[in-house]
């Protein structure tokens, strides 16, 4: 378990590091800060984010889901206030950024579903 959270830690860190390398406004200050940063970002998307999703259901309906992209962005601009050295400015940022992010971390949850089969 604790070897998974590894795993997507590592991989919400090289999602947050090619943000920082696409996206003009996301700036991070060395490798200490991204780490600390996608550990943090972690630990706010299982128990901050689930909280704002189920505040937020009734809009996130209406925009057929465009709204977790916010929600997204906000759990990052959440992260940026929190880790010394990680920084967003403005909300287009965080949204790249969540995508992005969101991208790298869909890559590791099908690597870490790939694994599973194989030991099944």
């Amino acid at each position: 378990m604790f070897a998974k959270f590894i795993v997507r830690v590592i991989f919400g860190a090289l999602g947050l590091w090619v943000a920082s390398k696409l996206v003009s406004g996301i700036v991070v200050h060395g490798a200490t800060a991204l780490i600390l940063a996608a550990v943090l970002l972690g630990v706010v998307n299982a128990f901050v984010r689930p909280i704002v999703f189920v505040l937020t259901l009734p809009l996130t309906i209406v925009t057929l889901g465009l709204f977790l992209l916010i929600v997204n962005a906000a759990m990052i601009g959440l992260v940026s206030l929190f880790v010394h050295g990680f920084e967003v400015h403005g909300l287009m940022a965080g949204v790249l950024a969540a995508i992005i992010t969101g991208i790298s971390s869909w890559i590791g949850g099908m690597i870490l579903r790939d694994d599973r089969r194989e030991r099944a």
